[in-house]
This record gives C-alpha cells, structure tokens and sequence, in this order.
C-alpha cells in the first residue's frame, strides 16, 4: 500500500477519479498495491462495494490491474517503442513498406532567401503565405478553414492533441485495422484503443457507436485512403457517422486525410456541419518525400488554442526554414503535375493488383489509397510463402487489434505489369497454404 497518498472520495466514482489522479501526478507508480477493498472502505467510511466498483471502473480504463492473491496494483508504465516491421531479407521485392515511389517525389532544395539570425518565431510561428497555400488545398474539399496551425507530421499533431484531451486510462475509438504507428502511439500515452471495424467505405457506423457507448473521448478516423484497408467515405457513410458522432457531441474528432493529394477518392469530411470538437489533419509525406515532417491542420477555435498552447511549450514552432520549402514546392506548377501523375499512377497499380486477384478468386480490398488488403487465414504462412516467390508483404497482425487476420500489400511501386505475376504467385501460396494446414 502507498503511505505517500492518501486515496479519497466517498462515491465509486470519487475514489477512482482519486487514485487517477495518484497516478497522472506520479503519487502512484507502476506497480504499487492499493488497499485491500475492506481496509479502503473502512479508511473512507463507505461500503465494500462502493471500492470494489471503483476498483472495476478503473480496471476497465486500464490505470489498474489485478493479480489474484498479489492484489489490485497500479498498472505497468505502458511501452513507448513502436511495432517496427521487420527487416526486407535480401533480394526480395519490397512491398510491405507503404513508401511512395521515389520517381514521383520533387527533388528538396531548401529556400536560399531565409537569412540567419535571431527572430520572434514564438509571436509569429506560421508563415502568413503558407497558411494561405493550406487554407486555398483544403476549401475546395468543404473542410473550414478558418482556423489552421502546423505540425512536425501527423503523428506529432495527434499526439500532442489526445495528450492534452484525454487522461491516462482514457478511450479512444481506432480503425481496426488501423495504422500500427497510430495504434502504438495511443498505447504509450496510457491510453485505452477501443477497436472499430472498418470496410470498403470506412469507419463501420454500428461498431462506431458501441465504441462511443463504451466511453470513448475521441475518434481517430481516415476519410479516404485509410491504411491498410483502403476504405473511403461515401456520401452515405459520412452522413451516417456524423449522426453517430451527434450523440457525443464532447468526443473529439480527429480526421486523418495522410494522403490526400495522391489518393484519387474525394473527400467527404465529418468537419463540416458535424461534431463540435474536431480537427482535420494532412501530411505531405506521400507526395512531397518522407524527410518533409510537416502537417497542416484545421480545427475548432478551441483545439487550435489546446494544440498551439502545447506546441508553444515543447518545441515552440514549426521550422520556418521547413516552412519555407513546403511552401516552394506547393506553389511549383512541376511539383503539382508530378503530384497528379503519381495520383494517377498508384490508382492504375492498385486497380490492376485487385483485378489480377479477383480474376484468381481472392478476395481483397482498396477502394483508395497505396494499399491492398488480402484477408488470409494464416498470415505467416501466406507472408514466408510469397518470400520464396521474391516478395516481401507486411503481416497484419501489427495492423490489427481484434479483426481478423490479412496482409498488406503496398503497390506504390509494383507496376501493372508485375500485378498478374503477383496475383499468381499469391494463388499458389493459398493453394499450398491449404494443402499444408486445411485453409
């Protein structure tokens, strides 16, 4: 039991929020024992009960665990590394990474014109034009636009924001299967992923509301392009969710549009006309090169002023110098048509690679984005029989938190030619698959 804090509350809900805030302001460690439920009613003057219910709420947020004769303990610090895939085995065909393909990424030549020297960049963090250049990319796709900020990526900015939002042990609703890196990032803030199925059209709207139900605070969602599965919505989905999302009008929104420019699906926001607390989020990593780590954003009047008070304390501003570069190349009519061209380069792949795998009878999905999604019964199987064909899928366990099991094939870089050897080589996999563990 930790003499440092005195736990208190007369109501389960009390006593919870107590032993939560233990935690948050570190009273209460990793591991330490909580009062038996007897001792800590008698301490508090209240029923076993009343305990024990606070006890199960807080179990069921994650902020404590129990081991039998051990007790009820403060739950382990939760792990910060993320599930990084394994390494490509030589030789192999790499289609596992989700990278776009380099022959349609501008080359980076940093502003020449950004003279050194000391500058009030904490007054000033947003350069005037470049927020001009996201406002103009986001209005025509009925995202407002009238408050906008930036981030070092996507990640960054969701990070920042859910650590702001929520509490340890909070919930968040997350596409599953979702993107690992998202999924891990939920993780090592402390909180709680409640998993939402997805399909061809997105976010399921019934799974959606029993997330919400569940006590989820906030939703983190792709409108298109959605990584792994490859769902987008449509009109009838978006309306559908933003009727779930009025029945939670405190739960935060965060949308995220991570390859906007070169997903061919158009977008149908939940921002507009939708849920109070929101944020709509774009990357220029798919199409302006990996190294850029910046991210615009539009969001309510007070997720800007959380976000930007947050940023203001950590790293302060976005580089101007980055800024500046963004900026060139979004305003280059070259870079805007090698933009096009890879649109329209990734939709012909992708198109291809499902048509060879229908064409087989394998079921698989990517309504939009860079990525197919082949459900299979064994994954490991399936990823370790394509590497004797010269290919390298991802698994989708790291994927995935309660769905069933799948692939990813990332077809930034396969050519339509190469889709119908795949789609065959895949087929014999299945087959030998089958033959060898029944399906």
């Amino acid at each position: 039991m930790a003499a440092q804090y005195a736990i208190s509350g007369t109501t389960a809900k009390g006593i919870a929020a107590s032993v939560e805030r233990g935690v948050a302001e570190g009273a209460l460690a990793p591991g330490t024992a909580l009062p038996p439920v007897r001792r800590l009613a008698d301490d508090l003057g209240v029923s076993p009960g009343t305990v024990a219910t606070a006890y199960k709420e807080l179990r069921g947020r994650g902020i404590v665990v129990t081991r039998g004769r051990g007790g009820t303990v403060v739950a382990p610090a939760p792990a910060v590394a993320s599930r990084r895939p394994p390494k490509v085995p030589p030789g192999l065909r790499d289609l596992a990474g989700g990278h776009p393909d380099p022959a349609f990424l501008p080359g980076l030549v940093p502003p020449s014109r950004l003279a050194p020297g000391a500058r009030s960049h904490r007054s000033t963090p947003r350069l005037a034009r470049l927020e001009e250049v996201v406002r103009d990319w986001l209005r025509p796709d009925g995202v407002p636009a009238e408050h906008v900020t930036f981030a070092h990526g996507a990640l960054d900015l969701v990070g920042r924001l859910l650590s702001v939002e929520l509490r340890p042990g909070d919930a968040v609703a997350m596409e599953d299967p979702g993107y690992h890196h998202l999924l891990d990032l939920v993780t090592a803030l402390g909180l709680r992923s409640v998993p939402v199925a997805v399909d061809d059209e997105g976010m399921r709207p019934d799974a959606l509301r029993r997330a919400l139900r569940a006590g989820a605070r906030a939703v983190v969602c792709s409108p298109r392009g959605q990584n792994p599965y490859g769902g987008r919505f449509s009109p009838e989905r978006r309306e559908a969710l933003v009727d779930v999302l009025r029945e939670a009008p405190d739960v935060l929104v965060v949308e995220n549009d991570h390859a906007s420019a070169v997903t061919d699906a158009p977008l149908r926001t939940l921002t507009a006309d939708g849920p109070a607390r929101w944020v709509h989020v774009r990357t220029v990593s798919k199409f302006l090169g990996a190294d850029l780590r910046w991210a615009a954003a539009a969001c309510d009047a007070t997720t800007l002023a959380r976000h930007d008070g947050r940023l203001l304390l950590t790293s302060g501003w976005v580089s101007h110098l980055l800024q500046e570069t963004v900026h060139g190349l979004m305003t280059d009519e070259g870079t805007r048509a090698l933009v096009s061209r890879a649109r329209a380069a990734y939709t012909a792949r992708r198109d291809a690679l499902l048509g060879e795998l229908a064409f087989r009878g394998i079921p698989a999905h990517g309504a939009s984005g860079m990525n197919v999604w082949v459900p299979v019964a064994d994954e490991s199987a399936v990823v370790n029989g394509l590497r004797s064909y010269g290919w390298w899928v991802a698994a989708g366990a790291r994927f995935r938190l309660s769905s069933g099991p799948g692939v990813r094939i990332s077809v930034a870089e396969l050519e339509p030619a190469d889709a119908a050897r795949l789609a065959s080589d895949f087929a014999a996999v299945l087959g030998e698959s089958e033959a060898t563990y029944g399906g």
